[in-house]
């Protein structure tokens, strides 16, 4: 067990344990709509057991980068390991009526982001504004320096999240696994639907209690997509590839810009665009092992020239 400080929204500092190893079915969540299914039955009562759906949210392009958001389950073919599997359900994002949307948003205030914090503050906001279906989707905001703080819990309300926003201050060190790790397992795990994670960091960790490694693998195991933004310093050599590692593990995107106001809001359009036309599909694997292996997942379009971009794979659940 591990012990990490949290500083709760409202300024109330709380330690929280945090297990390291969960033993809770995760990395394959429930579709929404998918109630048990009956298999047996006997004169003494029926026999039922829960189908557990492998759900995975991707996107789909041309070869010019252009969204293809008018596709259909017959246009996709998924294979787990090489072993092609059935698709179950299928889902079109791009709707307006789209599955609710949950998003932690992670804001790194470390010393390193004190001249930017002005631009930062604004572009968070803009990007906020934009994303939110109101009385629908639902964001936190989380800042982390020496500390992960959680400024903002889940609200519906974009007014009370910029309110929350124009609060941050800069800090100390960056503790960026942390941040991701906490958001996952206090704020996103237990939620349905679409979960992601936004960061806009300058990829640094320098006081980390959590390993990069647990903090990737719980964003999997709780089906959470991360998209990430790397500020880049004109300075400075800037290192992302921890950034591009959580997106690339979880089937987000990275990008990488300079601390202006008019690129970083581009940036956060470009996040807001890739998951407003998200798909989404569940299949119920052939290997029902409880092995707690790494399955590796791919998503083949039938379409000529199309590319599909989600996470790599999940884990399969744990005797």
């Amino acid at each position: 067990m591990k012990v990490f400080s949290w500083r709760a929204a409202g300024g109330r500092l709380a330690v929280l344990p945090i297990l390291v190893w969960v033993l809770v079915l995760v990395g394959l969540a429930r579709w929404p709509t998918v109630a048990p299914a009956q298999v047996g039955s006997s004169p003494k009562g029926v026999i039922r057991t829960e189908v557990n759906l492998v759900n995975i949210l991707f996107t789909t392009s041309d070869k010019q980068g252009r969204y293809l958001n008018n596709l259909a389950r017959n246009d996709f073919e998924v294979f787990e390991d090489g072993v092609k599997q059935e698709i179950q359900l299928f889902g079109n994002y791009s709707t307006e009526d789209a599955q609710s949307l949950t998003i932690a948003l992670l804001v790194d205030t470390s010393g390193s982001e004190r001249l930017r914090m002005g631009i930062i503050k604004e572009t968070a906001i803009d990007f906020i504004e934009k994303i939110m279906r109101p009385r629908k989707d639902i964001v936190c905001l989380i800042q982390f320096d020496s500390e992960v703080n959680l400024v903002q819990d889940f609200t519906s309300n974009p007014k009370e999240l910029a309110r929350a926003v124009e609060t941050l201050k800069a800090g100390n060190s960056t503790a960026l696994y942390d941040a991701l790790y906490l958001a996952v397992e206090e704020k996103l795990r237990g939620e349905a639907g679409r979960k992601v994670v936004v960061i806009l960091s300058d990829g640094e960790d320098t006081s980390s209690k959590i390993k990069r490694a647990e903090a990737t693998l719980a964003a999997q195991k709780a089906d959470v997509t991360v998209y990430a933004i790397g500020i880049r310093d004109p300075q400075f050599r800037s290192d992302f590839g921890i950034l591009e590692s959580f997106t690339k593990d979880t089937g987000g995107r990275f990008i990488k810009e300079n601390a202006r106001l008019e690129t970083l809001k581009r940036a956060f359009q470009l996040i807001g665009e890739d998951i407003k036309n998200q798909y989404g599909l569940a299949y119920l694997s052939t290997n029902q092992k409880h092995d707690g292996t790494f399955r590796r997942v791919e998503i083949r379009p039938r379409l000529r020239g199309a590319k599909v971009t989600h996470r790599r794979g999940y884990y399969a659940p744990a005797k």
